[in-house]
């Protein structure tokens, strides 16, 4: 299989563009003063009005025999020309809830279908200074009958998706482990194992 790469790289018009487009943004300060912004914002936002959605499965066994455990997954991804470990995501098709959402793309990057939602967030922003591009969190509830078994993802053309399941507990730390071996951990991921991590330090 051939590694991933950049071999090159040109300026695009925003015309020319089919999932993203460039905006100037007119505004008032809080002195009233009026000021320029440019931002980028999605094509593809749908009647929820809501971009994305992220995933976080909670994977446990009726007999316990392995310990709670997560799913993350590397892909490698164009703009930073690296294997990033995220969760699983994508975007919201029309008519379609968030909660819908997640299902289907665990079910598709994973294999693994969920249960329930354990929970489902705010709609939430990361990087509020560069675009309007926003998603949800939603956790997801996947409960197996025994043993830990890899189903079969259903993965679109195109896709190269690598799934790992890691412990819950050691999560943080597999993630500078990914760090120390040159991989980039997604800012949402790395957040949510530091707060679980510093949560379990904190009782």
């Amino acid at each position: 299989m051939t590694t991933p790469k950049v071999i090159s790289t040109t300026e695009l018009a925003a015309t020319d563009a089919k999932w993203i487009t460039l905006k100037k943004i007119s505004y008032l300060d809080a002195d009233g003063k009026e000021r320029l912004w440019e931002c980028a914002e999605r094509k593809t936002r749908k009647s929820s009005g809501i971009d994305a959605v992220a995933v976080l499965a909670v994977l446990r066994s009726k007999t316990a025999a392995f310990p709670t455990s997560t799913i993350v997954i590397e892909q490698y991804r164009p703009p930073i020309d690296k294997v990033i470990v995220e969760l699983p995501a994508g975007l919201i098709d029309d008519g379609e809830t968030p909660e819908q959402a997640a299902y289907r793309e665990l079910e598709e990057e994973t294999g693994f279908k969920a249960d329930s939602v354990i929970e489902s967030s705010p709609v939430i922003v990361t990087d509020p200074g560069m675009t309007n591009a926003n998603m949800k969190l939603v956790v997801l509830s996947v409960v197996l009958e025994d043993k830990l078994e890899l189903p079969d993802q259903k993965l679109e053309p195109g896709e190269f998706i690598f799934r790992r399941v890691v412990e819950l507990s050691k999560l943080h730390s597999e993630l500078r482990d990914y760090d120390a071996k040159g991989f980039v951990v997604d800012a949402r991921l790395s957040h949510w194992a530091s707060g679980y991590q510093l949560a379990a330090r904190l009782k």
